[in-house]
């Protein structure tokens, strides 16, 4: 059923871009992401592609890396950031304000290497508890997700019991879990169910839950910025919900 839901939202996305694409010239558009939509900006950007004729050229990485490469002068069309960074961004004068966009918005979750048993992790202290029991975790160390994490490790006093036992990644730390140079992996759910190997244990317990917002915006320095305001539409299309539920995440604009 849900194959079914995503190919339907195919075809009314191509229905869509035909209607957008109308009288555009192709164009070259690169695209800087953070990989906290790559599942699902990864399976819609063929489609793009086949109906607009323009080119896509995606660079994914975790938010903060890509901003500091964006203030070392690297060019780019759209750049799809956390909220915080893409709002940083805009008062730098370095994305327009006005196609600003909240594309998605995702929680954080656990993950196990796949074979492992799942611990509980259901309340606040059953997450401590497991946290203490494993034998190795990873986050992100600059990822939104990851930051975010070791803030609640340090509230809850655990940062020098886990220190030792701690990977701290760049990228998708699953697949540091999933390799098995880590037993557990903690990021947001739509990174960690992209990976093979590793299976969702689930979201962290609500009392700690943080919905990190990813939101687009076109650069500044643009002469011809329709095909990449095109391109934010077409993320954030109703048909495409659809896919981006599929990937692990919400609407920007939901509520959580």
């Amino acid at each position: 059923m849900k194959t079914h839901r995503v190919t339907k939202a195919l075809g009314a996305l191509a229905c869509f871009l035909l209607a957008q694409a109308a009288a555009v010239q192709a164009a070259d558009l690169k695209v800087i992401s953070t990989i906290g939509v790559k599942s699902f900006v990864e399976e819609l950007a063929p489609q793009f592609e086949r109906t607009t004729g323009h080119k896509l050229t995606i660079k994914f990485g975790t938010a903060n890396v890509l901003k500091r490469e964006i203030e070392a002068g690297e060019a780019f069309d759209v750049a799809i950031m956390t909220a915080t960074v893409a709002d940083d961004l805009i008062r730098q004068g370095r994305l327009v304000a006005s196609t600003r966009t909240d594309v998605a918005r995702g929680g954080i979750g656990v993950a196990v290497r796949a074979g492992l048993t799942k611990p509980d992790i259901s309340t606040v202290a059953a997450l401590k508890r497991a946290l203490l029991d494993a034998k190795s975790i990873t986050y992100a160390k600059e990822g939104a997700s990851g930051i975010y994490f070791a803030g609640v490790i340090e509230k809850w006093g655990l940062t020098d019991a886990l220190k030792a036992k701690t990977v701290l990644g760049a990228g998708n730390v699953g697949e540091i879990a999933a390799r098995g140079e880590a037993d557990m992996a903690v990021q947001l759910i739509t990174e960690l169910i992209s990976v093979k190997g590793l299976e969702l244990v689930g979201p962290l317990p609500a009392e700690v839950q943080n919905w990190v917002v990813l939101t687009a915006g076109v650069s500044s320095n643009l002469k011809e910025p329709g095909p990449a305001v095109d391109f934010i539409k077409f993320l954030t299309a109703p048909a495409a919900v659809p896919i981006l539920k599929s990937k692990g995440l919400e609407p920007g604009t939901a509520k959580p």
